[in-house]
């Protein structure tokens, strides 16, 4: 059996395999943030489809985080009994199952609706990827994050999820304050890495205190910038350092605050030759080497002998995907009844572009193996024509 198949331990949990299924927003909550009957439905099919550990989709630990309409919620005890039914579901598929815990900062341009600017750690005026309003965080305003992280910790726990990860990479308020382009500030939150991962390290505190000294907690960092001037991949990989010896039970390497689309980013596309495949792959190796925590690698990878062998080698100890489960949820037990199998997803971000259109996240490209001709896939076509950014 392959090494990909056998089961793993991550801190307290055991899972039944060495896949990850990373975590992305899906649009499917309902307009108060609670989980609704589609969301139970594809984490069914999720976990019936093989994945050891699912992230779930982006949830927004205080409403100033909140970057869509239809984005789960974990910043109340009303959000519980929802979450509740989607840990139960992960569960009894045998499939293991975390929250990722969330907070936009500058992106979540969603709150003007509440009469506020959205907030990060420093106004840019000179910023080339981002042209929205925003304004500077308060003190009191990061202490005020801090708290509702551990309190959404907390709440995770309570509705049964095995653990939780802080998302701190894509650009949202984690990269914001580790990346020496993104954060200028000149108090204790900003200026040296010790002090720009000072966010990063509160907490995991706060998150530790609510949730206690044996409940695994995970981080998914971006360690580099998507363009010059940002942060480097020597601080990415000394702040990955510091977080394992801070104490977070897990790291997933994947990269920071977004530069040109698509290549500067995370779902960077045409992943047609091995080459291609696997882009952040040396960051994890290079990480792996450094710390005594589990590694998940992340990004572009489709073939079972290349992740096969990173985990044999000694680059990473978890494999994540996404966007091939959003086309193929049973992608994995494929893969364990016929290794060689090639998964349909062609990385053409149709799916990212549609969810980022309000339409629910799905495979845009192929329904049922075929080329897909609906309304949703015209209007992302119109959409690329117009010069969609």
């Amino acid at each position: 059996m392959s090494i990909l198949f056998e089961s793993a331990r991550l801190k307290n949990m055991t899972l039944r395999n060495r896949f990850v299924r990373s975590a992305t927003y899906d649009g499917m909550s309902d307009p108060t943030g609670q989980v609704t009957d589609r969301q139970i439905s594809w984490m069914d099919d999720l976990a019936a489809g093989g994945v050891g550990l699912i992230v779930t989709a982006i949830m927004y630990v205080h409403p100033s985080g909140q970057v869509s309409s239809f984005m789960n919620s974990i910043a109340e005890d009303a959000c519980i009994p929802g979450l509740q039914k989607l840990a139960r579901t992960a569960h009894q598929r045998g499939a293991k199952i975390a929250v990722q815990l969330y907070h936009g900062g500058r992106e979540a341009r969603f709150v003007k609706t509440r009469g506020r600017l959205p907030a990060g750690p420093s106004v840019i005026a000179d910023d080339p990827f981002y042209r929205w309003n925003y304004r500077e965080m308060t003190e009191e305003e990061i202490r005020v994050v801090v708290h509702a992280f551990g309190e959404a910790a907390r709440r995770a726990r309570e509705a049964g999820f095995d653990a939780v990860q802080i998302h701190g990479a894509h650009g949202y308020l984690f990269s914001q304050f580790l990346s020496p382009f993104t954060n200028r500030r000149e108090d204790s939150w900003g200026g040296s890495l010790e002090n720009r991962l000072r966010l990063h390290k509160e907490v995991y505190a706060s998150v530790r205190r609510e949730a206690g000294a044996d409940y695994p907690v995970m981080i998914k960092l971006g360690v580099q910038d998507g363009f010059p001037g940002g942060l480097t991949i020597d601080e990415g990989v000394r702040a990955a350092r510091m977080l394992a010896d801070a104490g977070y039970d897990a790291l997933e390497i994947s990269s920071g605050v977004r530069g040109e689309k698509y290549e500067g980013t995370e779902y960077r596309t045409r992943i047609h030759q091995s080459s291609r495949e696997g882009y952040f792959r040396k960051w994890a190796r290079d990480i792996k080497k450094r710390i005594g925590v589990p590694v998940i690698a992340v990004g572009g990878l489709k073939s079972v002998a290349m992740m096969e062998e990173m985990i044999r080698r000694g680059e990473a100890d978890f494999i994540s995907l996404c966007r091939p489960l959003i086309s193929e949820p049973d992608l994995i037990r494929s893969w364990e009844a016929d290794p060689a199998k090639k998964p349909r997803c062609v990385y053409c971000n149709q799916c990212l572009e549609a969810v980022h259109r309000g339409i629910p996240l799905c495979c845009v490209a192929f329904s049922k193996g075929e080329p897909k001709t609906s309304k949703s896939s015209a209007a992302i076509r119109r959409s690329k024509s117009g010069g969609d950014s």
